[in-house]
């Protein structure tokens, strides 16, 4: 029987180098390796983001690793050089894996060995011995006709012995299992063919040989000049195209590890509406576009439904739902004043965009990056995140600047409203950026707030900032309060009105301390006193004066005197704020209580906040646009032609024993002396039972 070896074919002409370097390649020890190293990259592949912006990779794995991963292409495993090599290399060998053994394995299959000798059936490990009363030829046709209607490949040879006359009869049966093998490795061949086609191969090819080059600035797509961008006719190639609501598009994007290239379709995309629905947790339960396709050539318009998992077709062009975008939606924003020299503005732009502004001599640019107008937040559950861009709120909140707030009550999944996320980039080109909610939040303990969330690097998450709204739900209470507290004479007023209700006039030496104490609480609190050499501001302020100017052992009760003094002037400070806006004192209630404290903390918080302003989302006119890929596949047949040999060879390999029988009948008296000998291509659990069937029907 003919056996399937590791070693490869090695050419009888040629230099020793040519020869071994064919038996090589052709060998199944160096395809086996080729599809560990494959295996090895996918993992990788699948372990580590693909087509990531560097920057990412610095911050996750720091500049030595993220220039190893850049270097090697780890960033975008599945069109690297080295794996489309690795994968040409492996279909070549594979091939001739296949042709050396192809013929082999038909060769095989035709041969029925019938010319073993008698000895060498003695030998076999299944064998079994009978007299049976027929001469040799009536038997071998009988036992023949036997294994025929069995299902048996049969074949009979007369021979002469000393005896006389005595007949081998040859059978075989399961040798579709041997083309299983074929069937397998035709399959590896055929998907990896299909990999190259739908890869980035011939793209890659058009950059190295086609003149063409990848694309590494920004500007309109209008503005590339041909040298990035890939014709109409190109066999293969998967991109991305952006279309946002009335407008339409015809050049795709196709991401390279190191820029992009455009792609010129035979058709433009107008997208005429956009339609998503919202599972109650705020996930997507369902987005498609409504769309016209225009033929350049021809002017011929198609309308066409594109949902997730249903795409549409048009001249060999895939068309498929991926995602959804911002499509240049304009926002009103207005500026909240975060700094004592900082003033309120508004300004309007379009998401995309950007916009320069100006503080005191520092120039920022304002970049509009997205408007959301569904966020769903779990905003009591710390472990679960289900707003559309999976962010945990709560755990955003817990990490956002100053005091924590983590209260223990029943999940609830809530709509928060609207919000909008800019960054603010400075003349050196570093930017943060920032996430704010349009709508005050309640964020579990009865008082409403504006979150205002920033972050210095895309793999951080938003720290939070957390102002409390009034009762006209707004930010002007809050906003009173801190400019009261950044005036001096704002700030004397309170001292003086908190002293004259906490101490009576006729003790002059207890007014003139407990003034001087209100007047230092209020100082060190709005920044306007240096402890420690620096001016910080909030509850640090008044920690660190704590620690610098009482003793340890008293500390604790003078922290307490300080904050209800402090807590005392910020009431009185409020009130006035209120006063010069011709709202009444605030009422003494359990509800205004939480604002105070809020504002407190807020107050507090504010010192590190950093920026000069925030932005608050006024109003805003939403345009949506829709994200499809676009794809041309013409391996994607071959790869399922591939996918079903590897089923149907697998299952004959694993499933189909192929086996093989020999029965030697030798004259013997009037009888016939049989020999019969099994063997399988691998050993199984009813080896011996098989044999004992076919003894008892060939020989009893």
């Amino acid at each position: 029987m003919a056996t399937i070896t590791t070693e490869g074919f090695e050419p009888q002409r040629g230099s020793r180098a040519w020869r071994t370097a064919v038996e090589l390649l052709s060998s199944m020890r160096f395809a086996i390796a080729l599809l560990t190293i494959i295996c090895i990259a996918s993992v990788i592949g699948t372990v580590l983001k693909q087509h990531e912006p560097a920057v990412n990779y610095t911050n996750q794995f720091g500049p030595f690793w993220a220039e190893v991963f850049l270097t090697l292409k780890l960033n975008a495993v599945y069109s690297a050089w080295w794996f489309l090599i690795i994968l040409a290399f492996l279909v070549v060998s594979t091939s001739l894996c296949i042709a050396r053994s192809t013929p082999k394995i038909f060769a095989d299959l035709k041969n029925y060995k019938e010319n073993i000798r008698e000895q060498s059936l003695k030998a076999f490990h299944h064998k079994a011995t009978a007299h049976l009363p027929g001469d040799p030829q009536v038997e071998a046709q009988r036992i023949g006709q036997l294994l025929a209607t069995g299902g048996w490949k049969v074949r009979l040879q007369e021979r002469d012995v000393a005896q006389g006359k005595g007949w081998m009869v040859a059978a075989k049966a399961g040798g579709a299992g041997r083309l299983g093998y074929i069937a397998a490795h035709s399959a590896i061949v055929l998907v990896c063919l299909g990999g190259l086609l739908d890869g980035d191969l011939i793209v890659r090819a058009q950059t190295w040989f086609g003149g063409k080059s990848i694309y590494t600035g920004g500007g309109l797509v209008s503005e590339v000049k041909p040298e990035h961008r890939l014709s109409e006719n190109n066999p293969t190639f998967r991109g991305n195209l952006v279309v946002a609501e009335g407008a339409q598009s015809s050049t795709a994007i196709l991401s390279q590890s190191d820029g992009v290239l455009l792609q010129e379709l035979p058709f433009a995309v107008e997208l005429k509406k956009f339609i998503v629905e919202y599972y109650s947790t705020g996930m997507p339960k369902l987005f498609a576009s409504e769309i016209v396709i225009h033929d350049k050539a021809t002017g011929e318009k198609k309308d066409a439904r594109v949902e997730v998992n249903h795409p549409a077709s048009y001249k060999g062009v895939h068309i498929y739902q991926s995602s959804f975008d911002d499509g240049g939606s304009r926002v009103k924003l207005q500026a909240v004043p975060m700094t004592a020299n900082s003033r309120p503005f508004e300004i309007e732009g379009t998401i995309g965009g950007s916009s320069e502004i100006t503080n005191g001599n520092e120039k920022l640019t304002l970049e509009y990056t997205g408007l959301r107008l569904i966020n769903v937040e779990n905003l009591t559950n710390e472990d679960v995140g289900v707003d559309v861009r999976k962010v945990d709120l709560r755990q955003a909140l817990n990490e956002r600047l100053g005091a924590a707030d983590k209260s223990v009550v029943k999940k609830e999944l809530r709509n928060v409203g609207p919000s909008v996320s800019y960054k603010l980039r400075d003349t050196s080109g570093q930017a943060r950026e920032y996430n704010n909610y349009m709508l005050p939040v309640d964020t579990g303990d009865g008082t409403p707030v504006f979150l205002l969330g920033v972050r210095d690097t895309p793999a951080e998450q938003y720290r939070y900032l957390r102002l409390p709204a009034d009762e006209d739900s707004s930010m002007q209470g809050f906003l009173r309060l801190r400019a009261a507290l950044l005036d001096p004479e704002q700030r004397e007023r309170a001292v003086r009105a908190y002293v004259a209700k906490a101490v009576e006039p006729d003790r002059p030496e207890l007014v003139e301390q407990l003034a001087a104490s209100a007047a230092r609480a209020l100082d060190l609190f709005a920044g306007e006193e240096a402890v420690k050499g620096e001016r910080k501001g909030g509850l640090q302020a008044i920690s660190d004066f704590m620690e610098e100017a009482v003793p340890q052992g008293e500390r604790e009760k003078a922290a307490g005197v300080l904050l209800r003094i402090l807590n005392g002037t910020l009431l009185e400070l409020s009130t006035l704020a209120r006063a010069s806006q011709g709202k009444p004192p605030m009422i003494e209630n359990e509800q205004n209580a939480r604002f105070m404290n809020q504002a407190i903390l807020a107050l507090s918080d504010i010192n590190f906040y950093p920026a000069p302003v925030a932005l608050e989302l006024k109003d805003f006119t939403h345009v949506q646009a829709s994200v499809f890929q676009v794809a041309r596949a013409p391996g994607k047949n071959v790869v399922y032609l591939g996918c079903l040999l590897l089923i149907l060879g697998v299952f004959a390999m694993l499933y189909i024993r192929e086996r093989r029988l020999w029965v030697w009948l030798a004259p013997e008296g009037s009888g016939a002396q049989a020999t019969l000998a099994l063997s399988f291509n691998r050993k199984t659990l009813d080896a011996d039972r098989e044999l004992g069937h076919l003894q008892q029907k060939l020989l009893s």
